[in-house]
């Protein structure tokens, strides 16, 4: 149990390094609302964008939220001789998580690359965001996670599991939110990753 919850750690800190590698640019960060609206900004910012960083990024991210995955299919087996219900419920909604996101993941770096590829005009820019658009239904993922985590933070906090209530601070939401205002990349895997790491110490 503790090495798939260590592996889920890494893969969530390895993916949210994949992340960077799409928002830094050599030019700057890439703000996905903002910058979209600007095209000259656009330009610029991708101008020196080397392709093989956005397609190490999709690589690299896929082979990161796999390893992940262990993570999750781990907590919802440990949590099922707890509660059978809940159990499934995780296991259902972290994989629910896991594979959209994964596409997801790429999809984002496809706007990026092709973009890029078809020069940094307004007709590119205009093309990659109708596909992102109609691609977005992926991040739907965010859902499963959400419903693992308030399954997860209700079954610890209820004393079922055998942990101390206070353990329940070891939740993706407890993490984000503390991380919410700041202005660090990657929320979502840091706070993830915090999440197992916790939950390997106290397992």
């Amino acid at each position: 149990m503790k090495t798939a919850l260590i592996i889920a750690c890494i893969g969530h800190i390895i993916c949210a390094l994949t992340d960077c590698m799409l928002a830094y640019t050599p030019e700057g960060r890439f703000d996905l609302k903002k910058d979209t609206a600007d095209t000259e900004r656009m330009r610029k910012l991708f101008a020196k964008m080397p392709l093989k960083q956005i397609e190490l990024s999709m690589l690299i991210g896929v082979l990161a939220l796999f390893m992940a995955g262990f993570g999750y299919i781990g907590i919802s087996r440990w949590a099922e001789p707890f509660s059978y219900i809940s159990g499934k419920i995780m296991y259902i909604s972290g994989l629910f998580f896991i594979v959209p996101i994964a596409a997801h993941h790429v999809l984002c770096g496809a706007v990026e690359w092709f973009y890029i590829k078809l020069g940094r005009t307004d007709e590119a820019l205009e093309s990659v965001l109708c596909f992102f658009r109609r691609t977005a239904a992926a991040a739907i993922a965010y859902i499963g996670l959400l419903v693992f985590a308030v399954t997860l933070f209700v079954l610890v906090v209820s004393g079922k599991t055998g942990l101390p209530g206070w353990a329940c601070v070891f939740n993706t939401l407890t993490f984000f939110l503390i991380l919410a205002p700041t202005k660090i990349p990657a929320k979502g895997n840091i706070a993830n990753a915090a999440m197992f790491l916790g939950l390997a110490v106290m397992i």
